[in-house]
């Protein structure tokens, strides 16, 4: 199990039973995930759907006005696209890459298909659902609570578990206005508080050097509360997918289950 799960690199995924897995196989292609790349922009059709197996992507939601608010940070316990379940929609947010990586692609018409041949696909559906819901209502209460400065904290802490170069995020202060909704004069008065405080090393352009001991003092109790219980639906229903049903028409998984990575 354990050498499938580093083979796939997404762990919902590698949480599949083989036979459900070897439906999809033939139809993920493994793509890089570019920094700054939009997936999909708000008000868009949903052409692919994306299980990221490393990086970090934000949800953001963008209002008539312009303004801009991070709503979720998906990383390899998560997938982007999969409101197509539910039929032909457009997107209600903008899936924009903050850390770069890779991920699994495949067309939601190929993974609607699955989804009637295999009960273990569908309920990793339901866990990915389950899972953003939980972003979605830990970070409204957040943003109505705590201050600023906790919030930026929680983000930075978020992306950088989802993250495995070191602890220098590359991440602009336009892009951390994204992701707080304020201004840009917001930002550089919170990240000097943080710097005085030495949660922030360092902001050089387009970097922030962390220390992540001291941004866990700052966060507010969201980014424990939030990263358990996310890490609970996926890891606990995660193992249940193992005893799912077999996939109708189901087949050994191949040597190499993926198409050619795109460069």
């Amino acid at each position: 199990m354990m050498e499938h799960a580093t083979r796939v690199g997404n762990r919902l995924l590698a949480a599949l039973p083989p036979a459900d897995f070897a439906l999809l196989a033939p139809h993920l292609r493994k793509v890089p995930l570019q920094h700054d790349a939009v997936l999909v922009g708000s008000g868009d059709r949903i052409e692919h759907l994306y299980f990221p197996c490393s990086g970090a992507i934000a949800l953001i939601m963008e209002l008539p006005n312009g303004q801009t608010a991070a709503t979720a940070v998906i990383g390899n316990d998560g997938a982007v696209g999969l409101m197509t379940a539910l039929g032909p929609v457009r997107s209600p947010l903008t899936a924009v890459v903050r850390v770069a990586g890779t991920a699994l692609q495949i067309s939601p018409a190929r993974f609607y298909a699955m989804l009637e041949r295999s009960p273990a696909v569908a309920s990793a559906v339901q866990i990915v659902t389950r899972a953003l819901m939980t972003q979605f209502l830990h970070v409204a209460a957040c943003n109505a609570l705590h201050s600023v400065e906790a919030r930026l904290a929680r983000w930075l802490l978020h992306i950088h578990d989802r993250t495995d170069g070191g602890d220098v995020l590359p991440l602009t202060q336009e892009t951390l206005s994204e992701l707080l909704g304020v201004r840009r004069t917001t930002v550089t008065h919170v990240v000097s508080a943080l710097r005085t405080s030495r949660a922030i090393k360092s902001n050089r352009r387009g970097q922030l050097e962390i220390d992540r001991e001291r941004l866990e003092v700052v966060a507010c109790e969201c980014y424990k509360v939030m990263s358990r219980r996310i890490d609970r639906i996926v890891s606990q229903d995660a193992l249940r997918l193992l005893h799912a049903a077999p996939a109708r028409d189901g087949c050994p998984p191949p040597d190499f289950p993926f198409a050619k990575t795109d460069s």
